[in-house]
């Protein structure tokens, strides 16, 4: 029941109060808002891999410890991607190199599953890479927008037409001959209450990673340039935070890591310290290696990530913002397995496309005594002295070019090639070995250019010489560098068939048509005369494997 307080009273309550000098208490001010978070999930070099990968892979977790796993795939990366958003503002982006170099589940529809299931895992923004680049821009486009247009020699739209992607390709500084960009530079997301601004943006060296025709009519700018003069732009239109989706990365140890940094280098680094301090994530790709951690970089502390490769992981980004100010006050990453967990939409995707693929996939070619394995540094290795016997095997005859030694690109070896227990090997498996579909070239060179050729190999990095990219040589070819020397002075010997290669003679040289035309760097390959097109290096491989042949013992390169 309630009490009637007269307005007397309250008169004199207020009149007893004023002559004690007793005020009133202020009411408590509220508490201060919490920080409001927002979620960037990245990814990066997914290359097509729809089916989980075969091999495990070496995963260091936050406690220290590794352990082996199976990871990857697309269902169970779209259940990865769709437990981890659940409940936040989220955006989902990526680094580059989504297709391209895939598994034949992708590769022989021109990756059109794999642009279909990412969309369908939610991904909304993604770089481009140097291999989006590989069957050229009018491809390119058309994976963006759609459409059954044939500009390969595979046939588009096999199982069913492309639509259109669902998520937006960016390409700052890839200008076309009329100087715009190939795809938008930046774009705005609002994630919740935070408007994020993106750049996106491939390595300015994509022109020598592709073959020249992929990447004709087309110009790569410096990236930290690029970057920084956007900055203005995106301040403009009010984003809280700049994020830069850059297909250049950073290397470490060779284990996944789901976080840190330990032991970075690579062509990030010097990247970064270029970078507008406005810029403050960078999720990064291309050199296939995972990290997540803050780096003090250019006076700024950049958040800096990469998800290795093969939808292995997907970095969880999150990023806490002043309710009051909107300025990002801290931010934090993580890498997190792609493991058991499916989508069921998707893996009804893949299932469809793999049985599509079977009857090709499964087909034997031939046998292989023997495992020829890959270098994981792409170095010298037995899987690819296999590829440079095959290519030479294919190419010896005067009718077929006459080949003297043949050179296959360590980087262009991307899995390794193990006969099965009747020791006989599918076209899956060397689709999945060499799956750029190359033609091989045959060229003549003098014994200088080769030299020269063989120089081209190394590079400096942080005042030290270092190989770049390895030509691995077919058997009866040997060379020996040393680092220590100065540069054009590092090829200290070179035989062939137990001979020293002479300066004045001149060679037959067999390589796939990326390097033919100075792909990787190798410009001395442009200037060979007397050009052969010998054929598809899948055909050579596959005939080369018909023999039975042998795993080769790795021993022909040696370093100093």
């Amino acid at each position: 029941m309630s009490v009637p307080i007269s307005r007397r009273s309250l008169l004199a309550c207020s009149l007893f109060l004023s002559a004690c000098g007793v005020r009133e208490l202020p009411s408590a001010p509220p508490p201060p808002s919490a920080p409001v978070e927002v979620q960037i999930l990245g990814l990066n070099d997914f290359h097509g891999n729809l089916e989980t990968p075969r091999d495990p892979v070496p995963l260091r977790n936050p406690e220290g410890t590794t352990t082996k796993i199976r990871a990857g795939g697309a269902a169970q990366l779209t259940a990865t991607l769709q437990r981890l958003r659940a409940g936040h503002p989220s955006v989902t982006v990526a680094a580059g190199d989504l297709i391209g170099a895939s598994p034949l589940v992708s590769a022989y529809f021109l990756d059109e599953p794999t642009i279909r299931a990412l969309g369908m895992a939610g991904l909304e923004l993604a770089a481009v890479g140097n291999h989006e680049f590989d069957k050229g821009g009018a491809e390119l486009l058309r994976i963006q927008n759609g459409g059954c247009d044939k500009f390969t020699s595979r046939v588009p739209c096999r199982v069913e037409p492309h639509a259109p992607a669902s998520f937006r390709y960016l390409a700052a500084n890839v200008l076309t001959e009329q100087g715009t960009t190939l795809f938008p530079a930046t774009a705005i997301k609002q994630v919740g209450p935070v408007k994020l601004g993106f750049i996106g943006m491939t390595l300015k060296d994509t022109a020598t990673l592709v073959t020249p025709a992929g990447v004709k009519g087309f110009t790569f700018a410096d990236e930290a340039a690029t970057a920084n003069a956007l900055v203005p732009k995106l301040k403009a239109e009010g984003v809280n935070a700049i994020v830069l989706l850059i297909h250049q990365g950073g290397r470490v140890p060779p284990i996944y890591d789901t976080l840190g940094c330990d032991g970075l280098s690579g062509e990030i680094v010097p990247l970064l310290g270029k970078l507008d301090p406005a810029i403050s994530v960078i999720v990064s790709g291309h050199t296939h290696h995972a990290y997540a951690c803050t780096v003090e970089a250019g006076g700024a502390p950049r958040l800096l990530t990469s998800a290795g490769k093969n939808g292995y992981l997907v970095t969880d980004i999150r990023l806490s913002f002043d309710p009051a100010s909107a300025r990002m006050v801290s931010s934090k990453a993580q890498n997190v397995p792609v493991l058991a967990e499916r989508d069921p939409a998707v893996e009804a995707l893949v299932s469809r496309y793999a049985e599509a693929a079977r009857p090709a996939a499964e087909r034997v070619v031939g046998r292989l005594v023997g495992a020829a394995m890959k270098d994981p540094d792409d170095q010298e290795s037995s899987a690819a002295e296999l590829i440079s016997d095959a290519q030479l095997a294919a190419t010896r005859a005067p009718g077929r070019g006459g080949a003297q030694i043949a050179f296959i690109n360590a980087s262009g070896v991307r899995t390794d090639l193990i006969p099965r227990a009747d020791g006989t090997i599918t076209y899956g498996q060397i689709f999945a070995l060499q799956p750029f579909g190359n033609n091989l070239v045959v060229k003549s060179l003098t014994g200088a250019q080769l030299k020269r050729l063989l120089e081209q190999q190394f590079k400096e990095e942080n005042g030290k010489a270092k190989v770049a990219s390895l030509l691995v040589p077919s058997a009866g070819f040997t060379f020996r560098y040393d680092l220590s020397r100065p540069a054009g002075e590092r090829i200290v010997a070179m035989t062939l068939n137990g001979k020293p290669i002479d300066p004045a003679a001149t060679y037959r040289i067999n390589v796939n048509n990326f390097l033919a035309s100075g792909g990787d760097g190798f410009s001395v390959l442009a200037e060979g005369k007397d050009a052969f097109d010998a054929g598809l290096d899948l055909d050579a491989l596959e005939a080369w494997l018909a023999t039975n042949p042998v795993a080769p013992k790795v021993g022909r390169v040696s370093g100093v």
